[in-house]
């Protein structure tokens, strides 16, 4: 199996954390090709792509809350989020569903956009601003889990033992004294990001899931955009019959193959898909077709 069908594999096995992680490189491919300035080497984007802090723009093109927030102003801006947000939702989903991660992302994204429009208009900083970038969709996710288990323990490198509130808080500090320095609009996101991370946990709590809204397009991306359609279930009833022919039975072979791919799925659950065998893959592979 060539890495190609590898990463077909994870991303057709992995959670909704690591096929965010795909799409965010996804875009940044197709965003090298279409609007980086390799003269200048920078990024250029475009209004209808990145977030403005005008509200008139934002009222022509209201999808630039959902856009802004998968493209990103460099490599190291890309994958230093892809980072966290690999570790901040594993953490996650520890205690929630993929569907809750899915919908918690996008909606925080939308949150932090529309907060951080609403911010460069009450404060007078001028409209021309614009933000891209995942990191507010990513607080929300790394202060809802410390919100929801704050004394989970970390174990961080040169650094030691240290609570999940603890790693948090610094993150948050950061921000907040960072604000007024450089890269406002993106600090006011990810401070924006954090608080509706908070308020998902707290409703949750009170019985109120926010991400219920997200169930058709986590429907939509599981099923593949497939039109297949469940067979449903019916009982057969069979004559009992005491001494049954012994011949190879189809049936046993396929509930053994079915054995083997549900103890991988079992081994993926616990230790993640890079932990399988080059043997493993390439059966999980070939059971996939």
């Amino acid at each position: 199996m060539n890495i190609i069908d590898d990463l077909k594999m994870q991303y057709k096995m992995g959670g909704f954390e690591q096929k965010v992680i795909y799409w965010n490189g996804a875009v940044f491919l197709i965003s090298l090709i279409f609007f980086y300035q390799f003269k200048g080497s920078f990024f250029q984007f475009p209004d209808w792509i990145s977030l403005t802090a005008n509200p008139t723009q934002l009222l022509y093109k209201p999808w630039t809350l959902l856009t802004y927030s998968f493209f990103h102003a460099g490599f190291f801006h890309l994958l230093f989020n892809m980072i966290v947000l690999n570790f901040a939702g594993r953490l996650f989903l520890t205690f929630f569903s993929q569907k809750q991660f899915l919908g918690l992302y996008l909606l925080s994204g939308i949150f932090a956009g529309l907060v951080f429009v609403l911010f460069y208009y009450v404060s007078n900083l001028g409209t021309s601003s614009a933000i891209v970038g995942a990191s507010g969709a990513i607080m929300a996710i790394l202060v809802a889990t410390a919100t929801f288990s704050p004394f989970m323990t970390l174990r961080l490198l040169l650094i030691g033992n240290v609570k999940l509130w603890q790693f948090t808080f610094v993150i948050l500090l950061l921000d907040l004294i960072q604000i007024f320095t450089e890269n406002t609009g993106g600090h006011v996101a990810h401070l924006a990001g954090a608080f509706f991370g908070f308020i998902y946990i707290k409703l949750l709590q009170n019985g109120t899931d926010l991400s219920t809204g997200v169930s058709f397009i986590l429907d939509t991306f599981a099923n593949g955009f497939s039109k297949k359609k469940a067979t449903p279930f019916k009982k057969v009833h069979r004559t009992y019959q005491p001494n049954p022919p012994k011949t190879v039975s189809k049936i046993v072979t396929k509930d053994k193959t079915q054995q083997q791919i549900d103890e991988i799925l079992d081994k993926i659950s616990q230790s993640g898909y890079d932990s399988l065998t080059k043997e493993e893959k390439e059966f999980l592979f070939k059971a996939g077709k």
